[in-house]
């Protein structure tokens, strides 16, 4: 069994209040009330100018709709278009500072640090999960349930999950999973994880590495929804906001988990061959077993060099030979092992029902033998390399 993630060390996700830094005559209670005050008016304070930057966004648009009208109007009327180079002037220079504006707010956005506030609430969008499109996963399944719950999903949803797998930056893949909410569940990264196991047994490494690498960004948004206790699906932009900005411990812990993951699914892999291996060999052995429940080969490989020899070479004269000059007890022993496991086929000339075999055999039995011929006895047919 693939030992499960371990992710504990960032569900103390690091944020830029030091709540955990008070003097001991502060109440801290009090302490962390003000610090979350603070944020709630720095997040409204933000929001705010957000606001209005995008009012004045629709303004602008609006007032080069009309300009683009006089200006078209003028030219269809022969009119003197020069008059309205002041205005173009006035409407290039505030498009421009709304421009310059807008980059930097989107910069200030990039390096700002995260808080705890920004991990369950977006700063200038919202995630909706539409539920008539995406369900949500049923609670509290019997293994049986979790079983049929997961085939339904993958037979459903296989082509989009293997295509998730396949994405090769973090902007495709969030823009992916944002556009199917559906993938964002555990039935998702247990396929990629079965996924990669298969890829490293057909020795496919270089897409396993591949793969892998989006199987672990499946795992850490679900370690991100568990440790915050929401809906994993409001966990995919805040993951990739994170991998996108400048913090460098929290990529550092994601390349650590996959390369473990990697070494962990290598191991599986190689596991995984060898139970195959043996489980092959164990059908072919059950398909060799004679009549008594001997293993053909074995029993070969137990036997003394000289009787090898005879059932390799299918003499049955110098078997027969070979057995007479051995003590009875551990001839008997040997012709029994070889019966039962149909190395050595007794009577085997009376069960093919030829006239002369049989003529031949009512000859010997006419005859008394001696007590070493006991041993061969039941003369039949080497079954080697037949």
């Amino acid at each position: 069994m693939t030992k499960p993630l371990n992710y504990n060390k960032w569900k103390k996700i690091e944020v830029s209040d030091d709540e955990d830094d008070t003097h001991p005559n502060i109440d801290t209670p009090s302490l962390f009330r003000w610090r979350h005050q603070a944020r709630v008016e720095r997040r409204e304070q933000r929001l705010e100018e957000q606001k209005d930057h995008e009012k004045k966004h629709k303004e602008l648009l609006e007032r080069r709709k009309k300009f683009n009208e006089k200006l078209k109007k003028l030219e269809n009327e022969k009119g003197d278009v020069s008059t309205l180079k002041s205005e173009r002037e006035a409407l290039e220079k505030e498009e421009l500072e709304w421009k310059n504006k807008d980059d930097e707010i989107q910069k200030q956005e990039r390096i700002r640090p995260l808080d705890v506030d920004d991990l369950t609430h977006e700063g200038k969008s919202k995630t909706s999960i539409n539920k008539k499109v995406t369900e949500d996963r049923p609670q509290n399944m019997t293994e049986e349930e979790q079983a049929e719950y997961y085939k339904k999903f993958i037979d459903k949803h296989r082509d989009n999950v293997k295509k998730y797998g396949m994405f090769r930056n973090y902007d495709d893949t969030q823009r992916f999973l944002e556009e199917h909410l559906e993938l964002v569940c555990e039935e998702t990264a247990n396929y990629l994880v079965v996924w990669c196991i298969d890829l490293e047994m057909e020795e496919k490494h270089s897409l396993m590495e591949h793969v892998s690498h989006q199987t672990m960004i499946m795992q850490f948004i679900l370690e991100l929804s568990k440790s915050l206790k929401i809906d994993p699906r409001q966990c995919v932009r805040p993951f990739f906001q994170r991998m996108k900005t400048a913090d460098e411990q929290y990529k550092q812990g994601f390349f650590d988990e996959l390369s473990a993951f990697r070494e962990r699914v290598q191991t599986r892999a190689k596991q995984k061959l060898a139970d195959a291996i043996k489980e092959y060999e164990e059908e072919e052995r059950q398909k060799r077993l004679g009549p008594g429940g001997l293993d053909p080969v074995e029993v070969m490989e137990s036997l003394p060099k000289e009787l090898q020899e005879c059932f390799e070479s299918r003499d049955v004269a110098k078997l027969q030979e070979v057995l007479s000059k051995m003590p009875r007890e551990e001839a008997s022993q040997h012709l029994d092992r070889c019966i039962k496991s149909g190395l050595w086929v007794p009577n085997a000339k009376d069960a093919a029902g030829d006239g002369e075999d049989e003529e031949e055999a009512e000859n010997a039995a006419a005859s008394e033998p001696t007590s070493d011929e006991k041993v061969t006895e039941d003369v039949g047919k080497l079954n080697v390399g037949q």
